[in-house]
C-alpha cells in the first residue's frame, strides 16, 4: 500500500517556492525553515511588511493583513516557533510573540506576548507560559516525524 508520504519531496519543493513567490512578489521576509500553506493569503504593503521568524508554521485558509482601510502599510511580525491555526486572520500592525499559538478561526487585532495560547474573535490569551517547540507543537509533541508538520 503506497503512503501520502510519499509525496513529501514535492510538498516541501512547493512550500519552498510558495516562500520564494512571497519574498520576490510581495515582499514578505519569511525564515526559511518557517512555511505558510499554500491557501494562506497575504495583503502586504511593501518589503518587509510581513516578517515571519524561523519554525513557525501558518496553517491553511490564513489570512495575513498589513495594508489598513487607508492604504497606510503596519507591519505584521510573527516571532520564532509559532503556529498560527487554519482560518485565522492576522491584522495590520500586529506583533505576535515567540513561542505563541493562535488557535483556528481566530482574529488578531492586538499583540500578542510570548509563550501563550490565543483564540477567538478576537484573539484574547487563554493561557501563559506554554512551552512549545518546532513549529509552535506543545512541549512532549516536538518529536513528530517531519512527514506529519
Amino acid at each position: 500500500m503506497k503512503s501520502i508520504n510519499q509525496l513529501y519531496k514535492v510538498r516541501m519543493a512547493l512550500l519552498g517556492a510558495r516562500r520564494w513567490w512571497l519574498a520576490v512578489r510581495h515582499g514578505v521576509s519569511m525564515h526559511s525553515t518557517s512555511s505558510i500553506s499554500l491557501s494562506g493569503r497575504v495583503i502586504s504593503g511593501g518589503r518587509n511588511s510581513i516578517v515571519v521568524g524561523r519554525d513557525t508554521l501558518i496553517a491553511f485558509k490564513t489570512l495575513l493583513i498589513a495594508r489598513d482601510q487607508a492604504g497606510v502599510t503596519r507591519p505584521i511580525h510573527i516571532g520564532d516557533r509559532c503556529f498560527i491555526g487554519g482560518g485565522s486572520t492576522v491584522m495590520p500592525g500586529v506583533r505576535i510573540g515567540d513561542g505563541t499559538i493562535i488557535g483556528s478561526g481566530s482574529v488578531v487585532f492586538d499583540d500578542i506576548p510570548p509563550r501563550c495560547i490565543a483564540a477567538g474573535n478576537p484573539a484574547r490569551v487563554i493561557r501563559h507560559d506554554v512551552e512549545v517547540g518546532r513549529r509552535g507543537l506543545l512541549k512532549g509533541t516536538e518529536n513528530w516525524p517531519d512527514e506529519m508538520l
